[in-house]
């Protein structure tokens, strides 16, 4: 299966055009936003598990990289609510759940074979958060190839900035709205930027919070799971 497979290309997505897919597992279900590969994939998901469902005990050879939307989710290492940011290297598993419904945004098979790091972040904590610039800014990621954070811009704020490193670009929006060529994107809409540059995305008008991942992560095209 292919889905924005081209990473030549940008890739644009409104919460309005996601199309809902049922999993292998009864109650869960998943919004595709790029894919290469069958069931096993390299695939960036919104996943949303309605109460009472889960997972079985599975393997991420590829690593697994998780962001809680809403609800809570959960596994054998604990229970995460909104907020939460989860990062099981490659090799890693677990029997995924959830007890009164989730909603998650997932990446799987995009960590390099020797990233042996698990993190759990809470960016409800004002201790994850740092300012940057003048930019408030909680770290979740960092190495060679990748750095993943969450940024809280102010109204009309510039995602870029001057001497902003102009490399793909991948962006979720956790609240408010950005605009991009001219066309606004709200909570839930995700954007992945093959050529960024210094105008091409800024915060709507009450301001935003992103998930923000730049680096050369779309290079790693491997088969995954789930």
């Amino acid at each position: 299966m292919q889905v924005n497979s081209d990473f030549s290309r940008t890739a644009a997505l409104k919460t309005c055009q996601y199309q809902w897919v049922q999993s292998t597992q009864p109650g869960v279900e998943r919004a595709m936003l790029d894919r290469i590969g069958k069931e096993r994939a390299r695939a960036t998901s919104i996943v949303r598990y309605h109460p009472g469902s889960l997972f079985p005990t599975h393997t991420h050879p590829g690593g697994e990289e998780i962001f809680v939307l809403s609800g809570a989710f959960s596994d054998q290492s604990g229970d995460y609510p909104q907020g939460w940011y989860l990062r099981n290297p490659p090799g890693s598993y677990h029997a995924p759940f959830s007890r009164e419904g989730t909603t998650i945004f997932v990446k799987l098979w995009q960590m390099q074979p020797t990233d042996k790091h698990v993190v759990r972040i809470n960016t409800n904590d004002p201790a994850s958060w740092t300012m940057k610039n003048g930019r408030s800014v909680c770290h979740l990621y960092r190495d060679r190839i990748e750095s993943t954070s969450l940024q809280k811009l102010t109204e009309n704020e510039k995602l870029f900035s001057a001497g902003y490193p102009l490399v793909p670009s991948e962006l979720l929006v956790l609240s408010g709205s950005v605009i991009y060529n001219d066309i606004e994107y709200i909570e839930g809409s995700w954007l992945r930027l093959a050529k960024p540059d210094l105008q091409s995305v800024t915060a709507g008008n009450s301001g935003t919070t992103v998930y923000l991942k730049v680096g050369e992560f779309q290079n790693v095209s491997h088969e995954g799971s789930m």
